[in-house]
């Protein structure tokens, strides 16, 4: 259930920050999803999401072992 709440948090955040994810090249990777639906368009980000994920417990373990 914690990471249903921890994706659907990281989909919001890469909805409010698309255009700026997008320019640090984060939003175009092969799975990520984009659609519309009743005129707004709808942004699934789940190979972003994974990478970021990477990314973050990378940080984590080289700020523990510090």
């Amino acid at each position: 259930m914690r990471w249903l709440l921890v994706f659907l948090l990281a989909c919001l955040v890469f909805n409010g920050l698309q255009g700026w994810l997008r320019r640090i090249g984060l939003g175009k990777l092969p799975g990520d999803f984009r659609f519309r639906i009743g005129g707004r368009d709808w942004y699934v980000p789940l190979a972003s999401s994974v990478v970021l994920s990477v990314l973050m417990m990378i940080i984590g373990l080289v700020l523990k072992l510090k």
